[in-house]
């Protein structure tokens, strides 16, 4: 594997560890949350210019399902980081305070809390579009490319499902709709929650949606495959 392949999967190693710390605000509290967005908002910088050849692409070539899919994930999580670092720089305290930019709080953290739990589901989407890719680099890295048993496939499936059905009921019992449509200006944080219980839970969630978005890109591309006689 190349140098520049290597150093964009620990990127996004990277931005996915930031991504469940900043989700356990209350563990750690306001000056590491601080630090740890302009860490991502600097890796997502970063990411986005060692995957230049993405932007470049995006009138090149035909759109099928699959890469419509893609790019509306990809142009939403965008938007989404966009919110985040602005709203962020806004409440900053510690890492942005210098700057002076308060204008309205009251919008800036509602549209913080907003853009955070959307940019968790977003970017465990974008991991899911990614997922076959992520497995196939697994299992050139740990097996030299052979084939899993059918029984081990099985049993990840298994797997992947109990866990996207587990993520599921901890998203509707977290209510993490309610702070995505903003019904609420205020997050409920349980300071006395055991971490690993937290983390166990976010893990779940995030696998949820990185099961939706796997399956929902793999059905698209059976249904197009079939549609061009594949």
């Amino acid at each position: 594997m190349k140098p520049k392949a290597i150093f964009k999967i620990v990127i996004d190693i990277l931005m996915t560890l930031l991504l469940l710390f900043l989700m356990g605000y209350q563990f750690w509290g306001d000056a590491a949350h601080e630090w740890a967005g302009a860490g991502m908002s600097a890796l997502f910088i970063l990411h986005h210019l060692l995957n230049g050849s993405w932007h470049k692409s995006l009138l090149r070539g035909k759109y099928n399902p699959s890469r419509i899919l893609m790019l509306v994930i990809d142009i939403l999580l965008f938007a989404d980081m966009l919110g985040l670092m602005i709203s962020g720089i806004m409440l900053s305290n510690h890492v942005f305070a210098f700057l002076g930019l308060h204008g309205s709080l009251s919008l800036a953290r509602l549209l913080h809390m907003a853009s955070s739990y959307w940019g968790f589901v977003l970017m465990s989407l974008h991991l899911g579009l990614h997922w076959g890719m992520i497995l196939g680099m697994i299992r050139r890295a740990v097996k030299g490319g052979k084939e899993a048993s059918g029984a081990v496939k099985m049993l990840l499936r298994i797997l992947g499902a109990v866990t996207a059905a587990y993520g599921l009921t901890v998203f509707i019992r977290r209510d993490l709709l309610t702070y995505m449509l903003m019904r609420t200006q205020f997050v409920f944080l349980d300071f006395n929650e055991p971490v690993p219980l937290f983390y166990i839970d976010y893990l779940s969630m995030m696998g949820t949606f990185i099961w939706i978005a796997y399956y929902a890109s793999a059905l698209n591309r059976s249904k197009h495959s079939k549609t061009n006689g594949g």
